[in-house]
């Protein structure tokens, strides 16, 4: 593999920008950065003036139905963390992961934990062929995470749903079931992260231990105290605000459709999808997510970029493009570009424990996105990508395939 030299760029790092900075990839890995580097022989010089290198974007909320991985890499996403999909599909695609740089990189909870009936029960064909494996009682906690295990589960997720969102009442899993999973998971040495989406159900998985919160709720305003109480659990959270505005009638996501940068890249069923919005009688608002965000950030707790994007009939979202319209979004919450592009890479590392990436530093995997413009001050330029590279290698950036599974996924809300 050749070489690679980025000539005078402004480098985000994942914590900090330098200016006119050269960055030398050699062998699919960061090898130096910093002033007038001399290239190699065999380097392929990229003059990157008045353009921004970034560590390639993690998505760390998705459910990685093909072709999501090829379209999230379009888009300048390098890793995807999936949180709920089914097992045969991720095996194969995390295989081919390891051996194809033109897609992106994964990671999996496999199959989650609900119940008979519950969430997400309802999507086969969309998170998974075939009816998931689900929990009896708390008893069975144990084998069911020894179970996700084996499939190669990285992470474990619970779905605690009582269909308060969805606008019909769902079995969800018990409390003593929660508590029960958790341990479990912790005992097996899996983080335990959760879905919830009505602040009491937050609660709950957060009193039970979980590490992380996979949506922020909407249904009510969060209380002063209840804040503090996710503060001083130091879990992370992942808003999913594109998902969650989709969930409350917000279509969020046309704007992203109809932009130049992303339409002639886009098939026009995940145009379509990016345009639509979930239509469900529920409690909360869009208002109260980005609410609770903006008290959650200005408290400490860590908030990481996610879509939740699934696949074509799961409105409001696509692979790769709605984590854009996610980093608008936590700046709407009150976070500086800055730091909307530190959730998209830096911490969903760290918190994941994905060593080798989410910044630029000698060493590290060379997952890279070259966009034109300031990110680090106009968030909105992450869109203007002039190339991605995955381990050092320039990824193709084409038009996507039409989605698939749309048939069911109007009955339910994606985990």
């Amino acid at each position: 593999m050749a070489s690679l030299l980025f000539r005078q760029a402004r480098v985000f790092d994942g914590e900090s920008v330098h200016t006119d900075y050269d960055v030398l990839v050699v062998d699919g890995k960061i090898a130096q950065l910093g002033s007038a580097i001399e290239a190699p022989a065999d380097a392929e010089i990229i003059e990157a003036h008045g353009k921004t290198l970034l560590p390639g974007l993690i998505d760390s909320h998705t459910h990685a139905k093909p072709p999501a991985l090829e379209m999230a890499l379009t888009f300048g996403v390098t890793t995807e963390l999936d949180m709920f999909s089914d097992p045969a599909w991720m095996t194969e695609q995390r295989r081919e992961a390891q051996t194809r740089n033109s897609m992106a990189d994964v990671r999996s909870a496999m199959t989650g934990a609900s119940v008979a009936g519950g969430h997400p029960t309802g999507l086969v064909g969309v998170v998974f062929d075939k009816q998931c494996p689900v929990l009896e009682n708390a008893e069975d906690a144990e084998a069911f995470v020894a179970a996700r295990v084996a499939e190669g589960a990285d992470y474990f997720k619970l779905v605690i749903e009582d269909g308060t969102i969805l606008g019909h009442e769902v079995p969800r899993l018990s409390d003593e079931m929660v508590y029960a999973l958790v341990a479990a998971a912790h005992a097996q040495g899996l983080m335990a992260v959760a879905h919830a989406m009505t602040v009491e159900l937050a609660l709950l998985a957060i009193r039970a231990g979980v590490d992380g919160l996979m949506h922020v709720a909407g249904d009510r305003l969060m209380t002063d105290e209840e804040v503090a109480e996710v503060a001083q659990s130091g879990i992370f959270v992942v808003p999913t605000l594109s998902t969650m505005a989709s969930v409350y009638g917000d279509k969020h996501g046309q704007h992203l459709a109809e932009d130049d940068r992303t339409r002639p890249l886009l098939s026009d069923a995940w145009a379509e999808n990016l345009c639509q919005c979930w239509h469900l009688t529920n409690p909360g608002s869009t208002a109260n997510v980005i609410d609770a965000t903006r008290r959650l950030y200005e408290a400490g707790v860590d908030v990481l970029a996610g879509s939740d994007a699934v696949t074509v009939g799961v409105p409001g979202t696509a692979h790769g493009v709605s984590m854009h319209g996610e980093l608008e979004l936590l700046v709407d919450c009150g976070l500086s570009p800055a730091a909307a592009l530190r959730a998209a890479t830096l911490l969903p590392a760290k918190r994941f424990s994905l060593d080798d990436r989410g910044r630029i530093a000698p060493g590290l995997q060379a997952d890279l996105v070259l966009v034109d413009g300031d990110p680090t001050t106009d968030v909105r330029q992450t869109l203007s990508i002039e190339g991605v590279w995955r381990r050092g290698e320039q990824a193709p950036r084409i038009g996507q395939a039409e989605g698939v599974g749309t048939a069911s996924a109007a009955s339910a809300v994606a985990g």
